[in-house]
């Protein structure tokens, strides 16, 4: 597909913002590539700067209405933030690292403009993210609907008490989880909170779900991993203090005592620009330090 028109969202008040956004506008207006840039990247920007801008300034949520491509400087949180307003678009997005660590941010600033070219001679690599849907059920009412690239965690909301998660799979009761809280991951995200709470890394194409306790109380108590057609729900278990729902670490509300989320398969998915070079097991061993000592 012939990319015409480019989104930029970033990470807002970024240092490095102040030349790499000018220099990558110049660069595209130099193709004839119509940018926009989302309003928080804009105003990160010297006012000197953004009143000679190559681009239309518009809200975030308008991006996936307009754009061949979404540009995403920063971090992993950054993309996560992204991807909520364009998953039910499935425009290809190019995730730059601004950040530390970065997992689904692989392509640094120095490949920015080669990872380009190869996207404007159609020579990249398009990988496909499943999403996870979570519905709320508050008092026995659906009360909203979120999605997820990464994961769905519940934690308790006290400092000292652990929570009980009575889970199902498909409607079969897989366990009363007493822990600090619960994680419904995707494959995406199993190299986020998952893996830090001891879940598998999951190759990001297995169209698996993974269920992780937060420091269990029961030791034989382990990570699950299911398939992602199943249908998981849990119930919260607690009399006296609420547990807060987070869904990638962005949303957040609080549920109480026989409050539910279901959590399904999303029907949009997340399209990632991949440089050929960018196997996911390469990314692994760059991140994680693999084979060093």
């Amino acid at each position: 597909m012939a990319i015409r028109t480019v989104g930029i969202i970033s990470k807002p008040r970024k240092a490095e913002l102040q030349q790499i956004v000018p220099s990558l506008l110049g660069w595209l207006a130099e193709r004839g590539i119509q940018a926009y840039l989302d309003r928080e990247t804009a105003d990160s920007l010297d006012s000197s700067s953004k009143a000679s801008l190559p681009a239309e300034v518009i809200d975030r949520s308008e991006l996936s209405g307009k754009c061949d491509l979404i540009i995403v400087l920063g971090g992993d949180g950054t993309l996560l933030s992204a991807a909520r307003n364009v998953h039910s678009s499935n425009i290809p997005i190019l995730a730059v690292n601004l950040g530390a660590l970065g997992f689904l941010t692989a392509v640094t600033t120095q490949e920015l403009y080669s990872t380009l070219e190869l996207i404007l001679n159609e020579k990249h690599q398009i990988d496909i993210r499943k999403v996870l849907q979570v519905q709320v059920i508050c008092s026995g009412v659906s009360s909203s609907t979120y999605h997820a690239l990464n994961d769905v965690v519940l934690n308790k909301a006290a400092i000292s008490r652990i929570s009980d998660f009575e889970t199902y799979v498909d409607g079969v009761l897989v366990s009363v989880f007493k822990a600090d809280g619960l994680i419904i991951s995707t494959p995406t995200g199993s190299t986020a909170y998952s893996m830090a709470a001891g879940g598998p890394i999951v190759y990001p194409t297995v169209e698996a779900f993974i269920i992780t306790p937060i420091c269990p109380h029961t030791l034989t108590n382990r990570p699950l991993v299911v398939p992602d057609s199943a249908r998981i729900e849990v119930a919260v278990k607690t009399e006296t203090e609420s547990v807060f729902l987070t869904v990638d670490g962005q949303v957040g509300l609080s549920l109480h005592n026989d409050d539910r989320i279901v959590c399904n398969l999303s029907k949009s998915w997340i399209s990632l620009v991949r440089p050929p070079h960018k196997e996911f097991f390469e990314v692994l061993r760059s991140k994680l330090k693999w084979g060093e000592r």
